[in-house]
């Protein structure tokens, strides 16, 4: 065999969001682009904003001197600098430059967060749905993933995030909000974990991590605040990008950001830049770390995003799908009137729209709609999701 056992497996349970893009570009050669509903994956459709294309042009008018070579493998100094001084004032508490560390992305980051926390074996808990990703990167830092249910509504099961955490526990990982369903937990919620994972540290004897995986965080919607989770658990990491409120997913640029609280904070964040040179990132692409840094509250139009989710939410709703409303990110997490939702989305596929199955995401039974795509997308698929609702006796027609 050519090529290693493990990633031989990982590949033929590979993401099922890449295999409905594949599936994707095979119709719209057959029907024209124009003629298929891609609703597969999260690839934000807006432009960045006009503020990032004035800096971006200013740099290129005006360009620092060496502003291509190598930096600290933390990133700029400048940049986590403006960085800190945000996350200070989000949270009010004392960040400094030396608790952030430039990333390739929100995926760089949590490798990078993982591979500085994990040992061989050790657990970490995910709430499912989740994104697959997340197991693949655990598994490359030797780790071992753990899930557990969500509610019905997609919050958080406490009972079974308790049960689930042991002797082997290191993490717990959460996204908010959400992929694939777009819901955001509440500051009742991160409260809650916050004294369940500082009494089981204490009752362990050991520190348990909570990771924030927040590339979402930006995108809100109905006056939806998010709890700043460091105020509720000194061992907190944030691992974010800018992929999505600043439209920049090709760019590869985000960050890890250390609670200040958080004891052995030296170490921690030696390890993390260990792990940024080690695993071959090296440093976050020096351009972006340049234009980002005094963008820190710029982001894209969220109201167009949110406009997208009404139409699509209200529609859905009126054709008898299942749904609980996303309260941000640009996803929507239907369940599927048949018990296998593989066989589900190929009768969507039937009409040309493009999701991907729930069993993707570790939640069979449902499909997810990614609706960063253009409003004429959406208003066009809209005539099939009602035919494949009224076929399998959603809604009369």
């Amino acid at each position: 065999m050519a090529i290693s056992k493990k990633v031989k497996g990982a590949l033929e349970g590979a993401s099922w969001v890449r295999r409905m893009f594949e599936e994707g570009d095979e119709l719209k050669q057959l029907y024209g682009e124009e003629n298929v509903f891609d609703f597969s994956i999260g690839n934000p459709n807006l432009e960045p904003p006009s503020s990032l294309k004035k800096a971006l042009k200013a740099l290129a008018d005006q360009p620092i001197l060496g502003m291509h070579r190598y930096m600290p493998n933390s990133g700029y100094s400048e940049t986590r600098k403006a960085i800190a001084q945000y996350l200070t004032e989000e949270s009010g508490l004392p960040f400094g430059e030396k608790h952030v560390v430039m990333t390739v992305g929100a995926a760089g980051g949590l490798n990078v967060a993982l591979k500085a926390i994990l040992d061989e074996g050790d657990e970490v808990i995910v709430p499912s749905p989740y994104f697959m990703e997340f197991k693949f990167y655990i598994d490359n830092s030797g780790g071992e993933i753990r899930l557990v249910e969500t509610n019905e509504d997609f919050s958080l099961n406490f009972k079974e995030i308790e049960r689930a955490i042991g002797k082997r526990t290191k993490a717990i990982l959460i996204n908010s909000p959400n992929n694939p369903t777009g819901v955001v937990y509440d500051q009742k919620s991160i409260e809650r974990l916050g004294e369940l994972l500082k009494r089981k540290s204490r009752e362990l004897r050991k520190t348990l991590y909570l990771l924030t995986d927040e590339a979402y965080r930006r995108i809100v919607y109905d006056g939806t605040e998010l709890p700043v989770s460091f105020l509720y658990y000194p061992h907190t990491i944030r691992v974010t990008s800018h992929s999505k409120d600043l439209s920049l997913p090709g760019e590869r640029i985000g960050y890890i950001a250390v609670n200040p609280l958080c004891e052995e904070t030296d170490e921690l964040i030696s390890a993390l830049i260990f792990a940024n040179r080690t695993l071959g990132f090296v440093n976050a692409p020096a351009l972006m770390q340049r234009l980002v840094a005094p963008l820190q509250k710029n982001s894209v139009k969220i109201r167009d995003y949110e406009e997208k989710r009404d139409l699509l939410y209200s529609s859905l709703k009126t054709f008898g799908y299942q749904v609980v409303k996303p309260q941000g990110a640009f996803y929507i997490f239907p369940k599927a009137p048949i018990e296998d939702d593989v066989v589900f989305i190929k009768e969507l596929q039937s009409k040309r729209i493009l999701t991907v199955p729930g069993r993707g995401f570790g939640k069979p039974g449902y499909f997810r709609i990614s609706y960063a795509v253009e409003n004429r997308v959406i208003e066009r698929a809209l005539p099939g999701f009602k035919e494949v609702a009224e076929k399998f006796g959603l809604v009369k027609s």
